[in-house]
């Protein structure tokens, strides 16, 4: 689908500011368009949805566009609403390095920057990259290419109050066809509880690959081999 006018654009993530998954999603947005950055000055992978409202944060600007935060996610967006609010109409936040699969969407930094954004009336796509290995940089390339052919899908239809996207990219192996695309529902299984135990040091031993999963949903789906895709609502 062509672009029809240029979009403005409000990038974050969970990764860090310096995250080449940050890098890979500005890349793939449309010539013409705006971008504004405002994101963790260092990873805060799975925080959730935490806002900072109990201490002071430091907020460095580096550049008129380019904005690092010592804060979650979440912060970024709200800083973004107090400072440039009338310099975007939407809200992506990744490309995040590992799935947001299933029961992750509440642990996730990065789905909560686009929740946040959700809570204020304001679209947005949070897009992750699955990974079995270290990703390459031609798996970010690759991963620019699809978020480049996905973004017209969303861009275009209106969207509801409230609602969200939430786009999770097979980890594939390079060379391999292109995926195919499945909308589909969150799959709502909790992730393994296994640790290892060395006396008081508990270490997390759960196989994310291995997770129990359901035909049809996101986890299977990426999985699978599949881009899935996954509306999320407000309640």
């Amino acid at each position: 689908m062509p672009w029809s006018l240029p979009s403005r654009f409000l990038l974050t993530n969970d990764d860090g500011i310096d995250a080449p998954g940050l890098a890979a999603l500005e890349a793939a947005l449309p010539t013409g368009s705006e971008a504004i950055v405002i994101a963790p000055a260092e990873e805060a992978s799975g925080c959730g949805h935490r806002v900072t409202t109990n201490r002071p944060f430091k907020v460095s600007r580096r550049g008129q566009r380019r904005v690092a935060v010592d804060a979650s996610p979440a912060d970024c967006v709200r800083i973004a609403l107090h400072d440039f609010r009338d310099r975007f109409d939407w809200v992506l936040a990744g490309i995040n390095n590992g799935a947001n699969l299933g029961a992750d969407i509440y642990y996730s930094g990065t789905v909560a920057a686009v929740r946040e954004a959700a809570l204020f009336g304001i679209p947005g796509i949070a897009f992750s990259q699955y990974r079995d290995r270290v990703l390459g940089e031609q798996d970010w390339e690759r991963a620019t290419a699809w978020v480049r052919h996905l973004l017209p899908e969303f861009l275009f239809p209106p969207v509801e109050r409230g609602h969200h996207w939430n786009v999770n990219l097979p980890c594939l192996p390079l060379g391999e066809d292109e995926p195919g695309i499945t909308w589909c529902p969150v799959d709502s299984n909790p992730l393994q509880v296994a640790y290892d135990v060395d006396g008081d040091v508990y270490t997390y031993a759960g196989s994310y690959s291995h997770r129990k999963c359901e035909t049809g949903r996101d986890v299977q789906s990426c999985f699978a081999g599949k881009i899935a895709i996954t509306r999320l609502k407000l309640p």
